[in-house]
């Protein structure tokens, strides 16, 4: 099992944007029971990758309990370092 926060940044891999809870939502079944499969610690790692420059902020809206949502998308940088570094 590859360590949850190279699997975050993997799922970026698609092109695809995800916040927080569609990150929580596909790593759960294979991470359910992880201390870290949890929004603060999702968004951390999130976070932290686009610090690097590995993921952009794509977009913010609010969900239905009217709190933040932030989606990410890898950019060509985080592409090539996954692709260089995680297998």
């Amino acid at each position: 099992m590859r360590p949850l926060y190279y699997s975050m940044l993997l799922l970026f891999k698609d092109g695809k944007e995800r916040c927080v809870n569609d990150v929580i939502t596909e790593l759960k079944p294979e991470y359910g029971n992880f201390k870290m499969l949890k929004p603060s610690a999702v968004q951390e790692g999130l976070m932290t990758a686009k610090t690097n420059g590995l993921l952009d902020e794509t977009r913010f809206d609010l969900d239905a309990n009217n709190q933040l949502r932030v989606y990410y998308k890898v950019n060509d940088y985080g592409m090539q370092m996954m692709n260089s570094y995680i297998k």
